[in-house]
This record gives C-alpha cells, structure tokens and sequence, in this order.
C-alpha cells in the first residue's frame, strides 16, 4: 500500500514532463519534435500542467485535462506494487511507456528516440535486477523472450502488416518480461492482442451503427503492448 501511493506521488509529479514530452513526439515523422511549439503563440513546449493548456495563450496542447497524470499515477502506482528486484527495469519503462502509448495513439507511431531509451535502460537495469533474482540463466530467458517478441512484430513489418516501431518496442517489452518467465511473456501478449481486436471491433461497429464508412481502423498497437505487458506482471 505504502509503496503504491508512493508511486501514484511519483508519476503525478513526473506528469507535466510526461505531459510536454507527449505534445513534442505527437508529431508526424518528418517534424523536428525538439522543435514543436504551440501553434497559437509559437511558444515552445515544455513541461505543462494538468489543465493541457499552453502557459502562453491558454490553448490547447495534447491529451484532456487529467489524463496523462491519471495514467502516470496509476501505472507507477503499479509498478511499484510488484517484487524487488524485478521493479528496477519496470520503473524506468513506465515513464517512457506513458509517453509512447499516448503519441502512438495520438499520430499512430512510436518514435525512435523513445523506444530506444526505453530498451536501452531496461537492458542496463536487467542485470542486477535478473543477478539478483536468479542468476545468468535469467539474463539469458530475458535475452531470448526480447528476440521471440521483437520477431513477433518484426517479420510482420516486413509485409506492411505492422509498424517498425512496434517490433522495436516490442524487444524492449519481451526483455522486461523475461524476468517473469515465458509464461508471463505469452500472457502479455495475449491481452495485448485482445485488448487491440476489441477496440478494433468497437472501432468497426460504431461506424457501421452511425452508417458511417469504416476509416482510419489502423490499430494503434503500442498502447495495448505495454497495457497488456504491465497487466500480465502484475498477475505474476
């Protein structure tokens, strides 16, 4: 209990950086994101207040009010629920992962940037936390649950069928959950898929019950990776 509330503390105080981190990266990829800036007053973007307005003009920037610090809140509050050591990488991949899953579902991408330092921290902080929990055979479950899960997303991408970024989030997210075993890996991704058919039905039916043509179904993936991927830890 003591360590959830600490987490919710965590992630709501972290939140206006998540919050302008959000509004930078929700970008096409051929925007500069270093470069975003209000479109009302051209006043960069930095960190922002619960409120999504721009401290300049008042207008509004990325997510509704509330809604990043809720999730950030929540899925610190998560992590820090779970077992030592396994919270050393969970806890560097939830900021990033708050950020990632509102810009994939804002422009449907997952930039680079993030997704690389996502995956280059949880590496870092696999080793002590897998040392600590089991020895190299650990580290080498982790290794191969990141190749399975990024092969997952990746052979797809090649026939257009998936986004680049969703193998490379997917590696990151397949090496965290090595920690837990395979069958924690397998569940992950299990939610995450139908967790994404469901709103992709819900998506498709609300459309076909306003008379509507079905567009933009583009299933945003990353959002549901890293649900289903905090989800099935904490069943763990």
């Amino acid at each position: 209990m003591v360590g959830s509330l600490v987490g919710a503390l965590a992630g709501l105080a972290l939140a206006p950086v998540l919050r302008g981190a959000v509004v930078r990266y929700a970008v096409p990829s051929e925007q500069d994101p270093l470069c975003k800036a209000c479109p009302a007053c051209a006043r960069g973007v930095g960190a922002l207040a619960p409120t999504g307005r721009c401290p300049g003009c008042g207008g509004r920037l990325g997510p509704g009010a509330g809604q990043v610090e809720l999730v950030a809140a929540g899925a610190a509050a998560a992590a820090l629920s779970t077992g030592w050591p396994q919270v050393l990488p969970l806890l560097w991949a939830v900021p990033f992962g708050v950020v990632l899953g509102f810009v994939d579902g804002s422009v449907r991408r997952l930039p680079d940037p993030l997704t690389l330092c996502l995956r280059l921290g949880v590496a870092l902080l696999l080793v002590p936390a897998a040392l600590l929990d089991g020895g190299p055979g650990v580290l080498l479950r982790c290794l191969l649950v990141a190749l399975a899960a990024g092969a997952l997303f990746e052979v797809p991408a090649w026939f257009g069928l998936a986004g680049l970024g969703d193998g490379k989030l997917a590696f990151g997210l397949g090496a965290l959950l090595g920690l837990y075993g395979w069958g924690t890996a397998f569940s992950a991704f299990f939610l995450a898929s139908a967790l994404g058919a469901v709103w992709g039905t819900g998506r498709m039916g609300a459309a076909l019950l306003r008379r509507r043509p079905v567009r933009g179904l583009e299933i945003p993936f990353g959002p549901f990776m890293l649900l289903g991927t905090l989800w099935a830890v904490l069943l763990a």
